[in-house]
């Protein structure tokens, strides 16, 4: 027997719980859980100085602290409460198993958290693009005048937003990651978006239909819409599996032009035929591709699926073009750093995997493509097919660069590629002067690793700054 689903302030009163990870969401659940009157303990492998800080913080308020045992399950634990990141094979996880005490994760006891009157939830997640559509879409609730927020997998915890009372917002648009949703079983969107999925994160869920699996979670109990991509068929196939309330519809998103409940692009304009008073007859303009910040194709389909979940929440079609046009993407998201001697520099660091890369290299027509580090156990074959055309030459560096190397002498052997053997601080400039060499004017110089960057960076962030840097250096050089 699980422990049921707490939802009242007693029930958390009489409850001890164990919070898995010393990390921002842990430390939210942990406090958040304390001052409900739960009795909390929180477990942790590591026992740095930066673990031995935030342990002290949290006894200070009256939580327990296990440093450098992350297995053992704490003596009468009733549920376990784990952070995104921690697998569902974990030693602590088995251990809660084996007691028959249930593990979820902070989204979880977000929803769990919540008021009878609190914000509806409009939820997004896919491979790629998560962040961006979420951004997009709290501009475009904002620009309605609606009280909202990015939360979630974005940075905030949501667990200290719900925290904020009920009538603290009108509509949250939550970022969900596949770690969150695998922990939630009883979350209940308003509306969702699955954007596309692309193989990773499989050495956590074990398999790409398990990966699948979790993602599709998000469209479980939907109300209004459940919002797919007509590129991934996948993301329809979840659709169809998912068991929605009465009247729940499915909408689709495409860059072409729109059936009915659909939302699209015709003649440069991006329309709406599914929250239509006809959708078989009517399409409402919603805004002019100028409007989208960059308008790739990838971040195009971001800004339709950010719409669909508007227009399902009852946003009018100028809110819309508003939010669009007032939305700024972070950096290291398709970032113009410079134009360098007629090339323009281009800084997609966040682009991270294969399936992001290929959005990426499809936004331009002539590239000095810039790649390499770790690959995750990801092949680029495809994406080296699918680009070829595109690329005048290409810069590697990483780790894991003689994979895309031999992808690239397989699928584009007369395209130019310099290999970089060194992983020094100096390389991010080598890389950028090699592909100022390669390039022409007209061209575009691409940082679209296509890994994550651990093995060169602390993050992809890092990595971004180096470039950025580096394309500065370069042109005080070329001036």
């Amino acid at each position: 027997m699980g422990s049921p689903e707490v939802t009242t302030a007693s029930d958390w009163q009489s409850m001890n719980i164990t919070v898995a990870g010393l990390g921002v969401s842990g430390i939210s659940a942990a406090r958040a859980l304390a001052g409900l009157g739960a009795s909390v303990t929180v477990v942790d492998g590591g026992s740095s100085e930066a673990h031995r800080e935030r342990a002290a913080s949290l006894e200070g308020e009256g939580i327990s602290v296990r440093l450098a045992d992350a297995e053992t399950l704490p003596e009468g634990t009733d549920l376990v409460v784990t952070s995104p990141g921690w697998k569902p094979t974990s030693p602590l996880f088995q251990a809660a198993a084996e007691a028959g005490v249930d593990v979820v994760g902070d989204v979880e006891i977000a929803w769990r958290l919540r008021g009878p009157d609190a914000a509806p939830w409009l939820a997004i997640t896919g491979t790629n693009g998560k962040t961006t559509t979420t951004q997009m879409l709290a501009s475009i609730l904002a620009a309605a005048g609606l009280r909202t927020a990015a939360v979630g997998n974005i940075g905030t915890p949501i667990v200290d937003v719900v925290q904020e009372g009920d009538d603290a917002y009108d509509v949250l648009a939550v970022e969900l990651s596949s770690y969150q949703l695998h922990w939630a079983p009883s979350l209940r969107a308003h509306s969702a978006a699955v954007l596309n999925l692309a193989p990773d994160h499989l050495d956590w869920h074990g398999s790409m239909e398990a990966y699948a699996a979790d993602k599709g979670r998000i469209y479980e109990g939907n109300r209004v819409a459940c919002v797919y991509n007509m590129a991934d068929k996948v993301t329809e196939d979840l659709v169809r599996g998912a068991d929605v309330e009465e009247g729940c519809r499915a909408v689709g998103f495409t860059l072409g032009t729109p059936g009915p409940s659909q939302l699209g692009v015709v003649e440069g304009i991006l329309v709406d035929r599914a929250f239509v008073e006809d959708r078989h007859k009517q399409a409402q303009e919603l805004a002019e591709i100028a409007d989208v910040n960059p308008p790739a194709p990838h971040n195009i389909a971001n800004a339709l699926a950010a719409a669909a979940l508007a227009r399902a929440f009852g946003v009018p079609a100028a809110a819309v073009r508003d939010g669009l046009r007032a939305f700024k993407p972070d950096a290291h998201r398709i970032q113009h750093v410079a134009d360098v001697d007629r090339v323009a520099y281009i800084d997609d660091s966040k682009a991270t995997n294969t399936h992001a890369a290929e959005a990426s290299l499809a936004a331009y027509e002539s590239i000095v493509w810039i790649a390499g580090g770790l690959a995750k156990g990801a092949t680029f074959d495809e994406l080296v097919a699918k680009s070829a055309k595109r690329l005048r030459g290409v810069v590697l560096f990483g780790a894991d660069r003689a994979l895309i190397r031999e992808a690239l002498a397989r699928h584009a052997p007369e395209v130019p590629v310099v290999d970089l053997d060194r992983t020094d601080t100096g390389a991010m400039l080598a890389a950028v002067r090699e592909a100022a060499r390669l390039s022409e004017p007209g061209d575009t110089v691409l940082l679209a690793p296509a890994c994550a960057s651990m093995d060169m960076f602390t993050n992809y962030n890092k990595r971004g700054d180096a470039f950025a840097e580096a394309v500065r250096e370069l042109g005080a050089v070329d001036g």
